[in-house]
Formats: structure tokens, sequence, C-alpha cells
């Protein structure tokens, strides 16, 4: 009998694609409508209509993959302020949080994460960029 993975990211694309990830790399999660480089590997998990929506994502990839900073365009402040609170309650307050316009989001770091997810979430600019940190487990004597 084989062995089937059953804990962690089971999706086995977005879990060997996690394990690429060195610090300070990017990954991107992305609603339903944002365009992104033909370039750019995504890995599409949408099913329906926000489902999974990015906050669903996030979650689930926080459980797995440490973050020492996020990026989001500044048009998910203005059209949906509910949804950066969303993404920084998951993250906690003391996560820098930098803010760029939407054009640099969608034309220039698309094309320098190393992969998307993209997702079902129809909440207008529900996209978000995660840089990889060291993480808990790293030891540091100074």
């Amino acid at each position: 009998m084989s062995a089937v993975k059953e804990t962690g990211i089971l999706n086995r694309d977005i879990a060997a694609e996690l394990s690429r990830m060195g610090h300070t790399d990017k990954m991107l999660i992305a609603d339903a409508g944002l365009a992104i480089p033909n370039a750019t590997k995504v890995i599409d998990v949408s099913l329906d209509v926000n489902v999974p929506t990015s906050v669903d994502v996030l979650k689930l990839i926080l459980k797995h993959f440490s973050v020492e900073k996020v990026i989001i365009s500044r048009a998910t402040e203005d059209v949906s302020p509910s949804r950066k609170k969303e993404f920084m309650d998951c993250l906690g307050a003391d996560m820098p949080c930098e803010i760029v316009p939407h054009p640099v989001l969608r034309d220039e770091l698309t094309k320098e994460v190393k992969f998307a997810i993209r997702t079902g979430d129809f909440t207008a600019n529900s996209n978000i960029i995660l840089v990889s940190a060291g993480g808990p487990r790293w030891y540091c004597e100074r």
C-alpha cells in the first residue's frame, strides 16, 4: 500500500513551491481577477466564487510558512479596507506591511514572485505578497 500525504499543505504543487522558497523570496496570493504575467508560475485553486478566498489561503499558508513582511497595493486600502484588516489580523499587528501603488504590484512585483496562488476571491484587490522569513526555528546566538 502506498502512503498518502495526510498533514500539512496537501496541494502538491503548493507544497513543492513552498519547499523551494528561501529567505526573502516572495510568493503571491491573488484574487480571481488579478492579471498575472504568463512567465510567473500560477497554481490555481479557485473552485467557485469566493472559494477559497485569499484570506482562507493565507491562514493555511501561515501554518507552514514564516513571513517577515507583506506587500499589498494601495487599492486594497482604498477599495477593500476590511480585506486589508483581515490580512493583518492573520499576520499580527507587528508584521511589517509595505503599501505600493496597484500598477507596481500588478505590473512589476508579479514578475518577481517565485509563484502565485490564484484563489476564487471576488473581493476587489484581495492580493497579498508574502516575503519569506527565516522563521522561529532558526538559532541565532546573538
